[in-house]
């Protein structure tokens, strides 16, 4: 990111990642009674759809949060795995009955194509641009050839850094992206099959959902 002179200031990820857990691991009551968006429902609905037409069965969601994905799939009759770096937002999806662990998904230890399909939504959001790539590989290592991995997040912007209006303590970092931007992204490393654009009436103006493919 950069300060105000324009200087670009590394970003040191091991703080980063431990600020995060800190706000999750607040914010994980709070959000567990948050109300669930009718547009990210349609998405998993989307996903889920694309799934059974691959024959898809092992399903790992990293930043899965407090299991409301997770729990979707697993009643849809995946065999899901679900991670998240917060250690309370891990035991919520437990109490759903979710098989979960603690993990940073930029270091996952599951061994090469443990599954046939990733599911990210709203996670990937807070990996500095510059640790992207690193990140996306790993997804991709844990995929088998035509593996499928759901990349959805906010943006619209091309920002990075800490978000000054955020309500957590400490206050989150986020990347955002420009349209372009997120699918050049990703198409280093997979092969962009679908990427939805949804406007949204909220200060990060758009959601950014893509399906992609282990070439």
């Amino acid at each position: 990111m950069s300060d105000p002179s324009g200087i670009i200031v590394p970003v040191d990820y091991t703080e980063l990642k431990q600020d995060l857990r800190r706000s999750y691991d607040a914010d994980a009551d709070a959000r567990e009674g948050m109300d669930d968006s009718e547009w990210k429902a349609l998405e998993r609905d989307r996903f889920a759809a694309r799934l059974r037409e691959a024959g898809a069965s092992r399903l790992l969601e990293i930043g899965a949060g407090h299991g409301v994905s997770g729990r979707y799939f697993a009643d849809q009759g995946f065999k899901v795995t679900c991670t998240d770096l917060s250690p309370q937002l891990v035991a919520h999806c437990r109490a759903k009955g979710l098989d979960a662990a603690v993990m940073d998904f930029s270091a996952l230890t599951f061994e090469d194509a443990s599954f046939d399909a990733v599911f990210g939504m709203n996670c990937l959001l807070h990996v500095p641009k510059a640790e992207l790539p690193g990140v996306l590989a790993e997804v991709r290592r844990v995929l088998p050839p035509g593996g499928l991995f759901y990349w959805g997040q906010y943006g619209g912007q091309d920002f990075e850094g800490t978000w000054e209006g955020d309500h957590c303590e400490p206050k989150r970092f986020f990347s955002f992206y420009l349209a372009d931007q997120i699918a050049a992204v990703a198409a280093e490393h997979f092969m962009v099959e679908e990427a939805k654009l949804l406007d949204l009436d909220r200060s990060v103006d758009q959601y950014q959902g893509l399906i992609l493919r282990k070439p």
